[in-house]
């Protein structure tokens, strides 16, 4: 949680969220929670297995809970235990050797992310943006956005408290289409692009195009906001500074007085705007599936292509061209069935060949494109 929200938060939850607390002439009771030792690390009640029971009430499988050794599976080598250990820590353990230069960033972020997160990181539909935000706008609250309030502007400069979670996951998890595709120094030279873009100094040193940020280096930094969460969670007392944050309640704004009668009751809203305006295809409220033809069959190899392969890009306009959305679609479809066959085999701008899936045979993928179009025309 960050800094300086709490008081605000409970405020706001507990005259929008628990407004039917309001005691003025209802009966309450105390609410009482249990110690801290019998609390879970997420501030839960914690309850013991006795005679095969939970909480005195839920049965449980003795012979799942009493097990002393697993029978199933093996035990890894080491080389599947290292290949799998690639997450880096915020003390910056497992983070790997390499390098890259801002300039080498740039034209990596053009390539890869620009197609998602905008022109130098500002945002892109749909995603969220990656720089320009502002670290003195995290106080805000957006209360009331009617009488001009703004919402906090957040990005890797002005919020994330550690570099160690931008290198890995750019590498573990982008880009989207393929994760994992990109090598250890093109993780560099995005990061140290990103970091140059938000005018972040290593060691009193700007940042320029020429900058070449190593393992040695980005170790040094120190980010803007690298103190503005609460509870401690790092160190030898995180679980416990989590877990005594989360067992007091006063922490998030759960009312320590429960209404036991005569109690005032909230409004119920409504959702006044309509909920079918441009939305492709259009809401239904049908559930009868439709009637298998004997051409949809043939082409249900090729749904499950596409729903496997592509559909995480081209399920999102904001990627690429949505199956389904007939305007993205119009111009491309004019251009043929070869060119769309010679843009999905080779790669096409910012979609590598065959969309990342080099297992496709070449057949495949004109089956995709056909179902695609045939799903788009």
């Amino acid at each position: 949680m960050f800094t300086l929200e709490v008081k605000k938060l409970s405020k706001v939850a507990l005259l929008s969220l628990f407004a039917a607390t309001s005691l003025h002439a209802a009966q309450v009771k105390d609410v009482k929670g249990p110690a801290f030792k019998d609390r879970a690390v997420d501030g839960a009640v914690k309850y013991k297995v006795k005679d095969d029971t939970y909480a005195g009430v839920y049965r449980v499988n003795p012979n799942a809970y009493k097990v002393k050794a697993f029978n199933k599976g093996r035990v890894p080598t080491q080389n599947e235990i290292k290949a799998s250990d690639i997450d880096v820590r915020y003390d910056w353990q497992g983070l790997p050797d390499g390098k890259g230069s801002v300039s080498q960033g740039d034209e990596l972020f053009e390539k890869h992310c620009s197609m998602c997160h905008g022109d130098m990181g500002s945002g892109g539909k749909g995603y969220p943006k990656l720089t320009g935000g502002d670290i003195d706008t995290l106080k805000n609250q957006l209360v009331h956005p009617e009488k001009g309030d703004e919402p906090p502007e957040r990005s890797i400069g002005a919020y994330w408290p550690y570099a160690s979670t931008l290198w890995w996951y750019i590498k573990t998890g982008m880009p989207f289409p393929h994760p994992m595709s990109l090598t250890n120094d093109e993780v560099y030279a995005i990061v140290a692009y990103l970091l140059s873009v938000e005018e972040i100094q290593i060691d009193g040193e700007d940042l320029d195009d020429d900058y070449v940020l190593t393992k040695e280096k980005l170790m040094k930094l120190h980010m803007p906001n690298e103190k503005g969460f609460y509870p401690e969670v790092n160190g030898k007392d995180g679980v416990t500074n989590m877990k005594k944050f989360l067992s007091d309640s006063k922490n998030y704004g759960t009312p320590t007085k429960r209404c036991m009668k005569d109690c005032p009751t909230g409004k119920v809203v409504h959702i006044k705007a309509k909920l079918d305006d441009e939305i492709i295809p259009p809401v239904s409220i049908k559930r009868d599936l439709p009637k298998e033809t004997g051409e949809k069959k043939a082409g249900n190899k090729f749904a499950k292509l596409y729903e496997t392969k592509c559909s995480a890009c081209h399920g999102n306009d904001a990627i690429a061209p949505k199956v389904g959305n007939k305007d993205s679609w119009a111009d491309r479809i004019k251009q043929g069935n070869d060119v769309l066959y010679n843009h999905a085999i080779k790669g096409f701008k910012g979609m590598p060949p065959k969309g990342g899936n080099a297992d496709l045979s070449d057949a495949d993928v004109k089956g995709i494109v056909d179902y695609m179009v045939s799903q788009s025309n």
